[in-house]
């Protein structure tokens, strides 16, 4: 009886492969894409280099600011004003890198202190890489250490 188990059994395997290597003898040949296949809508980064200047995205880290303390942290602080704005590096890598204008300047809160706020503005960096983003981080307050340590991420 263990002998026709066992003949059994190997005349399933056989069978089996038997059936695999017809399957595969009978499917197709893998082809290359055809030319509309190529790279369709695949023509790579087309940056220019226009990136807005430093001052255009102090509105945006206020409005920021203000949300995440206020939702994340629990906190009434905002920022009031901001002094000594500048630009730091543009691009400072390869030119193939996505274009950053990077600045840093003074940012004064309503709780009257003064403290360091680094920044990036990106070049299609914006929701869905529609418009221009802002990255940022104000030193002392990065609750999160997203930038940390001292906002060192956010700088180039």
């Amino acid at each position: 009886m263990r002998n026709s188990v066992l003949s059994s059994t190997k005349a399933g395997l056989c069978a089996a492969f038997g059936l695999l290597a017809g399957l595969l003898a009978c499917a197709q040949t893998a082809q290359a894409a055809n030319p509309l296949e190529l790279n369709f809508w695949l023509s790579g980064p087309n940056y220019e280099g226009r990136v807005a200047p430093c001052e255009a995205a102090l509105p945006t880290i206020a409005s920021q600011f203000q949300e995440k303390e206020s939702q994340f942290w629990n906190s009434p602080l905002v920022i009031t004003g901001y002094s000594r704005i500048h630009e730091t590096a543009f691009r400072p890598w390869q030119s193939d890198n996505i274009p950053r204008r990077y600045c840093s300047g003074d940012a004064m809160l309503s709780d009257g202190k003064v403290r360091t706020v680094h920044f990036s503005i990106i070049e299609d960096g914006g929701f869905a890489s529609i418009g221009q983003g802002v990255e940022w981080c104000v030193v002392g307050l990065d609750r999160n250490w997203a930038y940390n340590p001292a906002c060192k991420s956010a700088r180039p």
